[in-house]
């Protein structure tokens, strides 16, 4: 069995990195990508994973490609078009670390995947399957993303979804709103930051929007919310965990640690029976993992080791 088999975009983001001897801005060649990251975090603590999408048929998909081969994950999924190449996003950083994009896709490879390109017999292998709205932002890839995730759920397989919501990547809020709520409607576990959560429901209110969240379908709601924690919702429990005070350097892809860790964690284990203790635990080891990708640059090369981890957790109950 593999553990977690994600579809979408693979992509390279272009980090600031410093200047040159003339003061002009740098940028570094990260590999990114949602579901990429969310696979690279869950091989990184010892889990298995396997990838869906595509990549142009140039240096940068051959990097991308190298990537996952490098983290471990089965790149058997990633088709390369050799018509359009491969997507680029250029990452802005201000003072405190948050992140902005700017994304060359249109298109980009990653919105060419078709329902042809799918590779059904990883989604018949693995536990979980893992997909984001990215992929909803357009066709072909919309009809083979939510064509492959029903396919998943007919065989099974516990869905996981994360709306990564990217306004410059849709034409309206409306339409946003309208396919994000095609991939909640499949969802078990559905992870939301703050700001999609308002969207979503038109609520901030974490216990009204993470309830309205809940009805619509997942069995697990978690709300991630930066340098405050995160917030779980499910069937009878809800509970706000902290997360851990870091030097934040860059926050890109830490949603996606957090993501990848928790299904680390989730991946033997039925959503509906896990007790209120170690949900609990889970998400603080989901914390951890997310804040400690915030204190290096990149998203891939900056998640930490499960001893990484672990120590983290234990420097905090000792300072307790």
């Amino acid at each position: 069995m593999i553990d977690i088999v994600a579809l979408g975009e693979i992509l390279i983001d272009f980090t600031p990195s410093g200047v040159n001897d003339q003061g002009i801005a740098l940028f570094a060649r990260n590999p990114g990508g949602a579901p990429a990251n969310v696979l690279a975090m869950n091989n990184r603590l010892g889990g298995t994973s396997a990838f869906i999408g595509k990549v142009g048929a140039d240096g940068f998909g051959g990097y991308l490609r190298q990537t996952l081969t490098g983290c471990g994950i089965d790149d058997s999924g990633l088709v390369e078009d050799v018509s359009i190449p491969t997507t680029l996003a250029f990452v802005q950083l201000n003072e405190q670390g948050d992140r902005s994009f700017s994304f060359y896709r249109k298109p980009g490879a990653d919105l060419m995947l078709t329902a042809s390109d799918i590779r059904r017999d990883l989604i018949d292998q693995c536990r979980i399957f893992h997909f984001g709205s990215v992929s909803l932002t357009g066709e072909p890839c919309r009809s083979a993303c939510l064509e492959a995730a029903a396919y998943a759920k007919q065989q099974g397989k516990r869905i996981s979804f994360d709306p990564n919501y990217r306004p410059l990547l849709w034409d309206s809020e409306v339409e946003a709103r309208e396919q994000i709520m095609r991939g909640i409607a499949l969802a078990d576990i559905l992870k939301v930051s703050e700001e999609e959560m308002l969207l979503i429901t038109g609520t901030a209110d974490l216990e009204k929007g993470s309830a309205m969240l809940l009805e619509m379908g997942p069995s697990l709601v978690l709300v991630t919310m930066g340098e405050k924690g995160a917030f779980y919702r499910n069937r009878t429990h809800v509970q706000m965990i902290p997360t851990y005070p870091v030097k934040a350097v860059d926050t890109t892809g830490a949603g996606d640690a957090f993501v990848g860790a928790m299904l680390w964690c989730l991946k033997d284990l039925p959503v509906e029976e896990i007790s209120h203790s170690d949900l609990s635990q889970m998400v603080d080891f989901a914390n951890a993992a997310g804040s400690l990708t915030t204190t290096k640059g990149g998203a891939i090369p900056a998640q930490p080791t499960l001893e990484e981890i672990r120590i983290c957790q234990k420097k905090k109950e000792d300072s307790v």
